[in-house]
């Protein structure tokens, strides 16, 4: 970081202050406030956080207005063309991607880590079978804790390294071990013949009647999945790990934090947000009256799975994942499928139409996901089940990097108070 330019603040009847103007490696400038209180007596506002950056970070890049996303200086696009979803663990946690050696041992070290203490499926069943696979996993997560004493220094670096193997690991196993719970079927545990994605969808699909053969082209589907949602800078889940972590917590009560803010249809919720409007929608026939309804202000009806807060351009990220998308529906004889050619069309105009043009309202990766996932046979209560375990990679690269920083405080955001000022209480029998 680079600190050679200066910001001044004019405040108070003519008064001033400079303010060090630090430089990353690529991006926008940011004026470094923190003496602002001290010189001032004045916070900044910024409710949330449209302009602040809350920390520096090497791990990932966004060009909203571009639509680039690159992870350690890597495109997304040539990642998920070119690499599978451990090499892309390994790049974000360590800042490299493996050579053929490292890659070996890596994925060695994730492979054997894919078992959960057997007392564990105790928890799953002090669950109601109906519970969502959501709250079965925030609970499980953050009981791990509870089970890995060894690794919970977090001023060890390699306590931290242990618990973020753990976690990568397992986070597969958890979740389809919440699946099968929640559909009544027996546990399926990891082998360690199969590639991270392979086994992950074994332990979901695969039953004790018979054998199970995965199908390549949707292990890579998956696998893709969990690439392009493996990071995504300072969102707001990556921000509750943070948060959390600054506190001290261990990694697994940090991690079950970030779960449970994924959890808001808001941020992990969306594709399947996408994929219930496609469903109301029906048809492609219909479209054109949905549209309309969408540009009446009125009408309350709402475009999921287009626009992003970071993205005013065509999100990188989509691009990809509707090739993967074409790729399933082929793959399965789906090429007709209807919500598939009803996205399309939706697609098609929202694109040519100057009202979406004008608000840059392109299609964002969720757009498309949930159709992929529904083609997979992953049920839409289990969609943000598996954006939290692609997603669990970039929260403990995020964790570690804060940790490491000597920089890093405890997290305490102030306020802008507009409640009643300083009164005096009045006894009861006088009120």
């Amino acid at each position: 970081m680079s600190a050679n330019k200066k910001a001044t603040l004019t405040y108070a009847d003519g008064k001033t202050t400079e303010f060090p103007v630090l430089g990353g490696s690529i991006g926008p400038d940011v004026i470094d406030i923190r003496t602002l209180y001290g010189k001032t007596g004045m916070f900044t506002y910024d409710p949330g956080f449209l302009s602040t950056a809350s920390c520096s970070s090497k791990i990932t890049y966004i060009d909203g207005d571009e639509g680039v996303l690159l992870y350690r200086g890597y495109p997304i696009e040539q990642l998920a063309q070119h690499c599978d979803f451990l090499e892309v663990c390994y790049l974000l946690l360590n800042g490299e991607l493996p050579n053929a050696p490292q890659n070996k041992n890596f994925v060695d070290v994730i492979t054997r880590h894919t078992m959960v203490h057997d007392q564990m499926t105790r928890f799953f069943q002090g669950f109601r079978r109906d519970a969502h696979p959501m709250a079965v996993l925030v609970g499980t997560v953050g009981a791990m804790s509870a089970f890995y004493h060894d690794s919970l220094d977090i001023n060890n670096p390699e306590h931290r390294k242990v618990s973020a193997m753990r976690l990568i690991a397992k986070l597969p196993t958890m979740v389809a071990m919440a699946y099968k719970y929640n559909m009544g079927q027996p546990f399926v545990y990891p082998r360690n013949d199969l590639s991270y994605t392979a086994n992950f969808m074994r332990m979901m699909f695969a039953v004790p009647a018979e054998d199970y053969k995965g199908n390549p082209v949707l292990v890579r589907a998956l696998d893709r999945i969990f690439i392009l949602h493996a990071d995504h800078e300072q969102n707001a889940s990556t921000s509750t790990v943070r948060l959390s972590g600054s506190s001290g917590a261990n990694p697994f009560a940090c991690i079950a934090a970030g779960i449970a803010c994924l959890w808001g249809p808001a941020h992990g919720g969306a594709n399947e947000a996408a994929l219930n409007m496609l469903e109301q929608i029906g048809d492609a026939s219909k479209v054109g009256e949905f549209i309309a309804k969408v540009k009446d202000k009125n009408s309350g009806v709402k475009l999921m799975g287009f626009g992003h807060r970071v993205y005013k351009n065509y999100d990188p990220r989509a691009k990809l994942m509707r090739e993967t998308c074409h790729e399933v529906l082929n793959a399965l004889g789906l090429h007709n499928d209807r919500l598939f050619k009803l996205a399309i069309a939706l697609e098609k105009i929202a694109l040519e139409d100057d009202y979406f043009v004008q608000r840059k309202l392109y299609p964002n990766v969720d757009f498309y996901s949930g159709i992929v996932q529904r083609a997979l046979g992953i049920p839409t209560s289990m969609f943000t089940c598996i954006f939290s375990l692609a997603r669990t990679v970039g929260w403990i690269a995020q964790w570690q990097e804060m940790i490491a920083d000597p920089e890093y405080k405890i997290g305490r955001p102030r306020q802008l108070y507009d409640g009643a000022p300083r009164r005096d209480l009045v006894p009861m029998d006088k009120r």
